[in-house]
């Protein structure tokens, strides 16, 4: 069976958003949003929101992570697809559960108790970090960057 086609997976902790759903996706040119989170797959209400943000001829998935894991080998060719997960932890959890993830967007995680600020709008603690040094030694490939239009920040800081 054909491997899905994965554009970008992308760390967020808003999820689908202005930024996710204008120039993310305008960029990635993708045709499925996959919101990867076990919170979020039983809350209609934060669905309905984030569906409002979606673009207009985008589908929207609210899968838990188990549910992405066991599905997303089933994803059609023509689909394009576009996943977004909350934490380092969720996607460090899709990968070891066979999903092909190459390449990770850290766009936003917010700054909360424990947590050191190491970008922009990049809080880590030490789970995080060592959650993104299992993500690179599986080979995915990790990325600093807030919106398309702006440079690729340095990788290293993830790490200080």
């Amino acid at each position: 069976m054909a491997e899905p086609n994965i554009v970008l997976t992308r760390i967020d902790a808003r999820l689908i958003h202005g930024q996710v759903a204008t120039q993310w996706n305008s960029t990635l040119g993708t045709n499925l949003l996959l919101v990867a989170n076990d919170e979020v797959a039983g809350n209609t209400m934060r669905q309905n929101l984030m569906k409002m943000a979606a673009p207009t001829g985008v589908q929207t998935r609210f899968f838990t992570l188990q549910k992405t894991i066991d599905v997303i080998h089933k994803a059609a060719a023509r689909q394009k697809i576009f996943i977004i997960a909350e934490s380092p932890a969720d996607v460090l959890a899709l990968v070891r559960g066979g999903v092909p993830i190459k390449k990770v967007n850290i766009g936003n995680m917010h700054m909360t108790e424990g947590k050191r600020q190491v970008a922009t709008s990049i809080a880590v603690d030490d789970a995080d970090v060592a959650a993104f040094k299992e993500l690179r030694e599986k080979g995915v490939e990790l990325e600093i960057r807030r919106v398309p239009s702006t440079p690729i920040e340095d990788l290293n800081k993830l790490f200080a």
